[in-house]
């Protein structure tokens, strides 16, 4: 392996870089955004992209309608398979919601048309976005 690939005990790194390298978001323009949008935060504050990161810091990520709260345990400047990431953080995440806690989608009949105003109305007031019946 190059040595820039390893994962390191010390110094620092960018905190989008390294949120790319260990795999929390795809890209690591995802992970500048992410930063710049307040969804990021190290100790409890907010993170811009180039803040430095260092071994033991926490990091909360909100990402994919998810909170992601993980533990700095090595710092990796380029990106890493799946199991070195793995070993770099200590994920101290919430569990994930279960599927049936997902929003139901309603399915109309198929061949039963295009929805009129008055079904589209009914449908948004089960959602809870449109107005109530007065």
């Amino acid at each position: 392996m190059v040595s820039g690939e390893a994962p390191q005990a010390g110094g620092s790194v960018r905190v989008d870089a390294w949120i790319w390298a260990v795999r929390l978001t795809k890209t690591r323009s995802q992970a500048a955004a992410a930063c710049r949008a307040g969804h990021v935060r190290v100790n409890g504050e907010r993170a811009k992209p180039a803040q430095a990161l260092r071994t033991g810091d926490e990091v909360r990520l909100r990402h994919a309608g998810r909170d992601r709260i993980v533990v700095v345990s090595k710092i990796v400047k380029k990106r890493v398979g799946p199991p070195v990431a793995a070993e770099c953080f200590v994920d101290n995440s919430p569990p994930p919601p279960p599927r049936e806690a997902a929003i139901q989608v309603p399915v109309r009949d198929r061949g039963a048309g295009r929805p009129t105003k008055r079904d589209r109305r009914e449908m948004e007031r089960l959602q809870g976005r449109g107005p109530d019946p007065v």
